[in-house]
């Protein structure tokens, strides 16, 4: 696909000024100049052509706020003076894989003020001796060359990757916490059933007893009740026999 029109499907109705983001790798530019890029893109600040046949830059339109440019696997072996002009406040530019040679290529990037990470990977210019000290020695600004900086530190990875990370770690964290919790909110609910099941047959076992007292107590007021009728018969049956002898001696 030609790179013209890819820019027109990329912009998915949207203006090419509401453009922050623009990647059209792998399409074609016919001349190997940049096509369809133009001063509209006011917003632009993420610029991706890699591996899109570029020989020259000598197209690229003013991007004033363009911040990071991928062009790598290209054929670009000059006009980088064209950065400085049309881009000039670029932080990261990446030329890996392009046909830079010597230090003479590079040497337009020093009016990059704000250039930090420069990537020359899989350009011939590596090979030259001491490659690493005289591109820090030409461009001082720049921070890290090939992902690497003087002291062969890592460039940090980025910070979306970095918040991506630890919103993963914290979802994991809360989520053992949880099904710890379900955990031991279940085993309170067993220990808790049994206690109440317990409960109840102790409950259950003493009101049998009260029954079994309540029992007992009206069977010991009945007998009570039976022994005083019982003596009050024999009481007045003495009565009447004393009686019966008072008549007889009468008599």
């Amino acid at each position: 696909m030609e790179m013209k029109k890819r820019i027109s499907l990329e912009l998915r109705n949207r203006t090419p000024a509401e453009v922050a983001e623009l990647v059209v790798d792998n399409c074609r530019s016919a001349d190997g100049e940049v096509e369809g890029l133009t001063d509209s893109f006011t917003e632009l600040e993420f610029l991706s052509m890699v591996n899109v046949g570029l020989s020259s830059l000598a197209k690229l339109p003013s991007l004033p706020k363009l911040r990071k440019l991928e062009l790598s696997d290209n054929n670009l072996s000059g006009s980088l003076e064209t950065l400085s002009q049309k881009c000039p406040n670029l932080t990261y530019l990446n030329l890996s894989g392009n046909k830079i040679k010597e230090l003479t290529n590079v040497e337009a990037l020093q009016n990059l003020k704000s250039l930090q990470s420069l990537d020359l990977f899989n350009c011939e210019i590596t090979s030259l001796e001491d490659y690493r000290e005289s591109v820090f020695e030409l461009l001082p600004q720049v921070t890290y060359l090939d992902g690497f900086d003087q002291e062969d530190n890592e460039a940090p990875d980025s910070e979306a990757d970095d918040e991506d990370e630890d919103g993963e770690e914290g979802a994991g964290a809360t989520g053992d916490y949880d099904e710890e919790d379900d955990e031991d909110e279940d085993e309170d609910g067993s220990e808790g059933g049994e206690v109440g099941l317990s409960f109840q047959v102790n409950r259950a076992d003493q009101d049998d007893d009260d029954d079994e007292d309540d029992y007992g107590e009206e069977e010991e007021e009945e007998d009570a009740a039976a022994a005083g009728a019982q003596g009050q018969k024999r009481k007045r049956d003495v009565d009447d026999e004393g009686e019966d002898d008072d008549d007889d001696e009468d008599d």
